[in-house]
């Protein structure tokens, strides 16, 4: 057995990450989401630096996430340590001091009960080494993972909860969040192992090694310079295994796009009807051909340097050079017995394994959890751009909004999505929002609503400036359904309230003014989605529209915004949802967007917007008396009703 022959990190280098229940991968959806994918493995020179990419070094950071694992489970490393030292350091004595005293009992005539009394002693450390383990794993390891993990994620969770809407329009930023919440369970219970086979093997090297000198300090040094004289190589060997895990994980993706492509149901339908599966399987057929190539290109040179250094240190160091030291001595020289033969070369074998894998193998992977472990540390001291004022807002009745002058741009476009806009809207009035795509209609409900700050200008409700108020107490005096709204694996009711405490009537109401009418075979207990029910209710993009659309109506509170409200709905339930909508609304500010004409017809005012900018403003009739781009768009649209 050569160094790194008996421990060795997983050709694959880490695991892929594991996605929460219910959620696709990465890079499934569509937009302009950043579509990171697996985390990649690191730079192959990583090796030569010791210093992450965010300035902490491998060891600065290793602490960091230690301290973590400590404050969450102070037990768990020392709890993991105890047990590698009960379990696996005397399995690896055993070998050395077990046998050597058998053997000398043996060619020495001792007493034949010694020997029964030694190979007893020895399954007896065998039985305690599996009950240990069995009994920690299965009473309090495995607890203490799982504990450790949702410590982990919950603390992402609650920092993703509370960065801004811009930290996820950063690509990169994004990237980092998603690498970081899908490997760090996996990463944080690996660290921990990590740590307890470095104290491990450090032991087993102490302990073997103090043997080794008590029989022979020459067969340590000739183990110890054959084992040195390879890390060189054994390091080379490493950088090229990255270096090839770098090229084939970037491959991987293409494949991984295609997997996606055949288990999402959201492709379903284009495979089964317009024949492209030949096609895409085709380029996946390719895509693993590359995979092949790549590992070809590096197999031949990783296997010659691994056949290089095993046969060098298993063949000419151990079974040559030490065998003929040792052989000398007991056969020749008369100075050493048969069992300290046994035990010498037993050991030998232990400690190439454990200062390689301190020296070469436990470097290379403390170095990949550090670059994990940076990403963590970089998105947990994320700033937050959206601050509180301190002031409480007053959520009881519907105020003058005033936009003066807003300018705003989004991170990294060259052009403001909105240029000096200014308009008021006047308390319980119902005001639309229309344009064609890109002309700033969604920005202007974004500020109002403070996801993003403005850049210029001012937004104020009831004259006072919105940055001036309490986060969360300015949001929560808005019901907002978006464009791109969501439903969650809960409960009707919870989906609504968007709380796991609600009024059930309040819910039923809202349900009806949205036009809900699926019937609900437990009421608004009725689980939706199948993440954690393999019985939960399934909608159509209508009826999801529509449980969205009932949480305006439910909230109670002075401002309503609905971006697109009626987007997934029919002719006849977007008249109803128009209807209902002005019976609910009645004395409360209303703003919403829309694409369709035929819904904004009934608003009090309506602001045409084009390229950031308000060119047109006024009712229906008075914006089709005047002429212009909302003339025309309506026009437009109600030529392809009437024809």
């Amino acid at each position: 057995m050569g160094p790194g022959s008996e421990i060795r990190p997983p050709e694959g280098g880490f695991a892929p990450p594991k996605n929460a229940a219910g959620f696709p991968p990465p890079g499934s959806g569509s937009g302009n989401a950043p579509q990171p994918g697996f985390p990649p493995p690191p730079p192959a020179d990583e090796g030569k630096k010791k210093r992450a990419p965010g300035g902490h070094s491998m060891l600065s950071n290793i602490f960091f996430m230690l301290k973590i694992i400590v404050k969450v489970s102070p037990l768990l490393i020392a709890g993991e340590a105890l047990t590698y030292i009960i379990g696996v350091l005397p399995m690896r004595l055993i070998p050395v001091i077990g046998l050597k005293y058998i053997i000398d009992t043996f060619e020495y005539g001792g007493d034949v009960r010694k020997i029964a009394f030694a190979i007893v002693a020895i399954i007896a450390i065998m039985l305690v080494d599996r009950i240990t383990n069995a009994l920690f794993n299965n009473l309090f390891a495995r607890r203490e993972r799982e504990k450790l993990s949702k410590g982990v994620s919950r603390t992402l969770f609650d920092k993703a909860a509370e960065l801004d809407l811009a930290s996820f329009d950063d690509p990169a930023f994004y990237g980092d969040f998603i690498i970081a919440l899908q490997s760090s369970s996996d990463n944080i219970n690996r660290l921990v192992r990590m740590i307890r086979d470095y104290i491990g093997n450090f032991l087993s090297l102490a302990a073997i090694g103090s043997v080794m000198i008590a029989i022979d300090p020459v067969c340590l040094i000739i183990t110890l310079v054959f084992v040195l004289a390879f890390i060189p190589m054994g390091r080379y060997l490493g950088k090229l295994m990255m270096e090839r895990r770098v090229v084939v994980t970037e491959k991987h993706r293409m494949g991984d796009y295609f997997a996606r492509l055949f288990y999402l149901p959201d492709h379903a339908a284009e495979l089964k009807m317009n024949g492209v599966s030949p096609l895409l399987i085709r380029r996946f057929d390719r895509a693993a051909d590359d995979i092949y190539t790549t590992h070809k290109k590096y197999v031949g040179k990783i296997d010659a340097l691994r056949m290089t250094q095993n046969f060098t240190v298993d063949v000419i160091g151990l079974l040559f050079v030490m065998c003929a030291y040792m052989g000398y001595r007991v056969m020749v020289s008369k100075t050493m017995t048969t069992g300290d033969f046994v035990a010498a070369f037993n050991g030998t074998a232990q400690i190439s394994n454990s200062v390689f894998y301190l020296t070469v193998v436990a470097v290379r992977m403390f170095t990949e959890q550090s670059k994990l472990i940076e990403k963590y540390r970089t998105f947990l001291k994320a700033g937050v751009k959206i601050t509180d004022g301190g002031r409480d807002a007053d959520s009881e009745e519907p105020e003058t909004i005033r936009f003066e002058n807003v300018s705003f741009a989004y991170a990294g476009s060259s052009e403001n999505a909105l240029k000096d806009v200014s308009f008021e809207v006047r308390p319980g009035e119902h005001v639309a929002l229309v344009g064609y795509n890109g002309a700033g209609k969604t920005t202007v409900t974004n500020l109002l609503l403070r996801l993003y700050d403005v850049d210029g200008g001012h937004i104020t409700v009831g004259g006072e400036d919105i940055r001036d108020f309490n986060v969360k107490n300015h949001r929560g005096r808005f019901a907002a359904v978006f464009q791109d709204f969501k439903l969650f694996g809960a409960t009707v009711g919870e989906n609504v309230a968007l709380s796991e405490h609600y009024d059930t009537d309040r819910v039923m109401d809202a349900l009806r003014m949205a036009g809900f009418d699926k019937e609900l075979p437990e009421g608004t207990q009725t689980v939706l989605l199948r993440e954690f029910s393999d019985s939960g209710m399934m909608l159509s993009g209508g009826e999801q529209q529509k449980i969205a659309i009932a949480r305006a109506f439910y909230k109670q509170c002075p401002y309503v915004i609905l971006d697109e409200p009626s987007a997934n709905l029919d002719p006849v339930a977007e008249y109803e949802l128009n209807l209902a909508m002005s019976r609910a609304a009645r004395g409360r500010t209303v703003m919403f967007i829309s694409h369709r004409l035929s819904t904004t017809r009934h608003a009090d005012r309506i602001i045409m917007m084009d390229s950031g900018r308000i060119i047109e403003e006024g009712s229906h009739d008075e914006l089709m008396a005047l002429g212009g781009k909302y003339a025309e768009m309506f026009s437009l649209q109600a030529e392809k009703y009437t024809d």
